[in-house]
Order: structure tokens, then C-alpha cells, then sequence
């Protein structure tokens, strides 16, 4: 009984946390509070809760728009960036951190230069680029340039050069290749990197909203971040419908995150030489 008590006893660090998680749902909440409000409600001062829960905002925004439509485009573009990314970065993150080649090094630090160098400055050369590949106004124009990403090559060596080297040399002594290596030895013992890189490549992707407003044109190849900015003009914002799309517009993400937390938390625990 004692030992049930001390295991339920709150730690002090809750102290700390759970202000913090109030004030982080804080927007949340607000946005859910106004999809369920009347216009006319959204326009009071000072603010406060609806009279009643109106859900008509939720259905006009699905009717009277395409979302279905922003949103399935946002899911292709994030989930074929994020498989390209994990496939392209693990293999060179591999080939940095384990196949020596001249100028290795140059190249890697040439890499993590990108990182410095705001996505502002390169802007108009990659439109140029996209452009004669007549990729604009396309999915492709959305995906080519997230294809692979300079932080994760970096991530993913640093994790390979933690392993070690003995695990590939018994590999290579049974008769395995470099790329069996990577994908049967290897990459099963990088969970949390991989997992780290799949969740910030899609909410990298899936929340971007200056590239697609620089590519794109017809609400067809629109995404659901620029969707969303269409339902705003310069002299009226219905802003019950603009916080429903908000709200269904981060469904996907926090769907994610329900499911994939488990995966996620298991592949940390797991993760080691046995």
C-alpha cells in the first residue's frame, strides 16, 4: 500500500510542467472556443464562451471550400518527403560517417553551411530551378525541393559514428555488403534519430506556408496552410469557419502524435546493443 502511494505521489517537476502545458493549450482552446462561437459572438469585448455550441462553422468550411482537397495535397506532399528523406539521408549520413572519400570532409562542411543561409536568400534560385523543370503549379514543385534536408545528413551521421565500427566488421566477415549493412544492422538500432527526422521533416512540410505561396497559383495545387490564408480578405474574416479549418487542419498532426507516441517512446527505450 505504501509502496502504491509513493509510485501515484506527483513529483515536484509538475510544479513546473503543468502551468506550462496550461498556458501551451492555452491557444488551443481559444481556437476550439471560437469554432463554436457565432460570428457576432467573436466580435463581443471583453471575450467569453458561447451561449451554446454552433457546429455550423465545422460544416461550412467543409463545403464551402476545397480543404478536403488542401488537405489530401498537404498529406502526399509531407508523407513522400518524409520517406524520401529518411531514405536519402540515412544513406549519406551513412556514406559521411563510414566510407571515406576524397574531400569527404569539405563536402559535409559545405553541407552544414546550408544551415546557416535562411531559406529567403535561395528562394528566387530555386524557383528559377523548379521553373525550367516546368514544376510550377505542381505537387512536384512542393516535393523536389524537401527531398532530402542538410539537418538530416547531419543528425543521422552523427548517430552513425556512435555506433560501433565491430558491428559492421563481423557483418563484413558473414559476407554482407555496405548497403545490407545499413538496412538489415544498422538502421533497426536508429529509432529515435529516424523517428526525430520523420516528425520535424512533416511538420516542416506540412506547415510551410512560403514556398507553396511562392510556387503555386490554382487552388488546385494549394496546400492546406495556404488554404486556410484564402479564408482571410482585408475587410472581413469569418473567423468562426477560418478557426473550424484551423482546428481540422491540425488534426493530422495531432493524430500523429497520439499514435506515434508510443512507437516513438519504445524505439528510445529499446534502443541499444544487446
Amino acid at each position: 500500500m505504501a509502496r502504491s502511494l509513493r509510485l501515484r505521489a506527483p513529483s515536484p517537476w509538475h510544479l513546473v510542467l503543468l502551468p506550462l502545458a496550461l498556458v501551451m493549450l492555452v491557444p488551443l482552446i481559444w481556437m476550439l472556443v471560437t469554432s463554436l462561437s457565432t460570428l457576432a459572438e467573436t466580435h463581443r469585448f471583453p471575450p467569453g464562451l458561447p451561449s451554446s455550441l454552433h457546429w455550423e462553422s465545422y460544416a461550412q468550411a467543409w463545403n464551402d471550400s476545397p480543404l478536403a482537397h488542401w488537405l489530401l495535397n498537404s498529406t502526399i506532399v509531407s508523407v513522400t518527403c518524409v520517406v524520401s528523406n529518411l531514405v536519402l539521408c540515412s544513406l549519406a549520413g551513412y556514406a559521411f560517417a563510414r566510407i571515406p572519400f576524397a574531400g569527404s570532409r569539405l563536402l559535409f562542411l559545405g553541407i552544414l553551411a546550408t544551415l546557416m543561409v535562411p531559406f529567403q536568400v535561395v528562394m528566387i534560385p530555386t524557383l528559377l530551378i523548379v521553373k525550367q523543370l516546368g514544376l510550377v503549379d505542381s505537387l512536384p514543385a512542393l516535393i523536389v525541393p524537401n527531398l532530402v534536408t542538410p539537418f538530416g545528413i547531419y543528425l543521422l551521421r552523427q548517430f552513425f559514428l556512435s555506433l560501433p565500427a565491430e558491428l559492421e566488421e563481423a557483418a563484413t566477415i558473414d559476407g554482407a555488403g555496405r548497403v545490407r549493412i545499413l538496412f538489415s544492422i544498422l538502421l533497426p538500432l536508429m529509432g529515435p534519430p529516424l523517428s526525430t527526422v520523420a516528425v520535424l521533416t512533416f511538420l516542416q512540410v506540412w506547415n510551410d506556408f512560403l514556398w507553396p505561396l511562392v510556387v503555386t497559383s490554382s487552388p488546385e495545387t494549394m496546400t492546406v496552410q495556404l488554404g486556410l490564408a484564402s479564408f482571410q480578405s482585408a475587410h472581413f474574416t469569418n473567423w468562426p469557419v477560418l478557426m473550424a479549418s484551423t482546428l481540422l487542419s491540425q488534426l493530422p498532426v495531432l493524430l500523429l502524435f497520439l499514435f506515434g507516441q508510443r512507437y516513438f517512446v519504445r524505439s528510445i527505450a529499446t534502443t541499444g546493443i544487446k
